[in-house]
């Protein structure tokens, strides 16, 4: 029998509160559309989603083993589910308030991977039509193969999450996912999934809002990034680690904004896109219908990020506005600073020869190590402003599939009191200097011709 109980004035405080918590940083510089690429037959192998099949188009969240339909507080229960493409707990259109309960999703096939990615089948937490749902103090498990754990799904949803602890071990089995417009907000949670293509904090098809602030994230599945967004994505306060992915992925025109957080990634060669790039972010278009095609934005406010693998950044066919303001980063000692560049198109992400990237990168107090590669069809202004210091080099490498080579590739602007300090022999468009350049024995190559140093 279920036991209910009314939720005390603090709980409810608490739950406005974080509704207003950790607001999202995002720049606001306006810049050209991406190159454009031809839609795929299916999405790259990794992504969150994929166009066509029934999950695309119609909604299909499949059954549930327990539904709360009513507005009502439950403490102290457990909700079971072992069944195919079903919820152990489904929260539909009511105001809910769960406290201290555990769910727990022991079995049961998805029929439908899209379906379970876009829309919450057989998750074992799902709020949906409109719900308002929080829960804290509680424990969600979920052993269910493509068994998300708390799927906040469409527009008018919002689901808080308060000091709970969320474990996935199957593939296709996000911590926190939210889809179709829903809004998510979650604080100190700890976050902890097994299985491949498993993000802690994931979005998909839809996007939504998702604040969180506080709490531990970690993944240790293939292609499990700590987050993935196809929505606008806010975290500050917490500790975000993929022990076998890379650390943080951007799609399209969305947005990832940390503040005080600890990052870290380890991108595995077997990783599904390792055959293109082993990186640690990367922001890219995947044409699969999942992300609109812009600008993504992509802000990091102190804190530290740390690469175990390859490239710190990996941006391609897309255009990002990427700021980054008094962040320790560690590169790793085998990847690049930065990597601005086309891909081979077969994943389908752009066509080759035309899907390079245009990136916009404010450094604000930053420290930067490492080498820059801009390929001949993308495009990078880079910006030091208050006081930061570049050590590194900068290079135009030509694109393997295409001899086109677009205009301004590299303009690079040194405000007053910034530093360049040169590691080797660069190539860039332009450079607006106000700051100060060691050159170190080394020169910059303008694309009038121009030799500096």
């Amino acid at each position: 029998m279920r036991k209910t109980i009314a939720l005390s004035a603090t709980l409810l405080i608490a739950a406005l509160l974080i509704l207003c918590a950790c607001a999202g940083q995002s720049a606001s510089q306006q810049a050209p559309e991406p190159p454009a690429g031809e839609p795929p037959q299916g999405a790259p192998e990794g992504a969150p989603g994929a166009p066509g099949g029934p999950g695309a188009g119609e909604v299909t969240q499949g059954s549930a083993a327990n539904t709360l339909d009513y507005e009502t507080s439950v403490a102290d229960v457990e909700f079971t589910s072992n069944g195919d493409d079903e919820n152990a707990l489904r929260v539909s259109g009511a105001s809910v308030f769960l406290d201290n309960v555990t769910i727990n999703k022991a079995a049961g096939n998805s029929s439908n991977v899209e379906a379970g990615d876009f829309y919450g089948m057989n998750a074992a937490l799902l709020a949906t039509d409109g719900a308002n749902l929080t829960i804290s103090n509680s424990v969600v498990n979920s052993s269910a193969q493509n068994g998300n754990g708390i799927f906040s799904y469409g527009e008018g949803t919002v689901v808080t999450v308060n000091d709970t602890r969320i474990t996935t071990s199957a593939d296709n089995s996000g911590g926190i996912q939210t889809a179709g417009g829903a809004t998510t907000y979650a604080s100190n949670p700890t976050v902890e999934t097994a299985g491949n293509s498993s993000a802690a904090i994931r979005s998909d098809r839809g996007g939504g809002i998702v604040r969180v602030d506080g709490g531990s994230y970690t993944t240790n599945g293939l292609n499990s990034p700590a987050v993935y967004s196809t929505a606008d994505i806010a975290v500050a306060n917490a500790q975000l680690t993929a022990t076998n992915s890379e650390a943080l992925v951007l799609e399209g025109k969305n947005s990832i904004a940390l503040e005080n957080c600890t990052v870290s990634g380890s991108m595995s060669e077997q990783g599904s896109s390792a055959d293109e790039n082993i990186h640690n972010v990367m922001i890219y278009q995947s044409m699969s219908g999942d992300a609109d095609v812009g600008t993504a934005q992509f802000s990091m406010a102190g804190g530290s990020l740390e690469a175990l693998a390859g490239d710190m950044f990996y941006i391609t066919n897309t255009h990002a506005v990427m700021q980054l303001d008094h962040v320790a980063l560690t590169p790793s000692p085998d990847g690049r600073l930065l990597a601005v560049m086309g891909n081979s198109g077969n994943r389908g992400w752009g066509s080759a020869e035309s899907n390079g990237a245009v990136v916009d990168f404010h450094a604000i107090g930053q420290q930067l190590d490492g080498q820059i590669d801009v390929d001949s069809i993308s495009q990078l202004m880079l910006t030091l402003s208050e006081g930061s210091s570049f050590t590194g080099t900068v290079r135009i490498v030509a694109n393997e599939q295409s001899s086109d080579w677009v205009d301004n590739n590299v303009v690079v602007s040194i405000d007053a009191g910034c530093t360049w300090t040169l590691t080797g022999d660069c190539t860039i468009s332009e450079l607006h200097n106000n700051g100060t350049i060691n050159y170190n024995g080394y020169t910059i190559t303008l694309a009038s011709g121009e030799v500096l140093g």
